[in-house]
């Protein structure tokens, strides 16, 4: 019992000593820095994968719901919108938002 407890009691005194503080003014440089040398790859990378990946997945489900969408016309005679204009929604701001989003986000 007496050996845990001096384990237990040096490693608490050798905690303090051997941490190392991170100042947050460091971090923060180090961040900044990196997100400099790094934003016009990060923009191309965005503007030019990210947003047509994800406008090809809206148009995918946009067509597959407003299919959906008829055959429930079809099937029931009442025609659900809120779905298909929610995806076109999205869609038309996939479609747009390389446009505007840097200068929304201040870059």
């Amino acid at each position: 019992m007496k050996k845990i407890l001096f384990a237990i009691a040096l490693a608490a005194v050798l905690m303090p000593i051997m941490a190392v503080p991170a100042l947050a003014a460091d971090v923060s440089g180090v961040i900044e820095q990196t997100w400099g040398s790094a934003n016009t790859q990060i923009r191309s990378v965005v503007d030019n994968v990210v947003f047509p990946a994800l406008s090809l997945i809206l148009v995918v489900a946009f067509f597959v719901k407003v299919g959906t969408a008829y055959f429930d016309y079809r099937k029931h005679g009442q025609f659900e919108w809120a779905a298909p204009a929610i995806l076109f929604v999205c869609l038309v701001f996939s479609l747009l938002a390389p446009q505007f989003i840097w200068q929304v986000l201040g870059m």
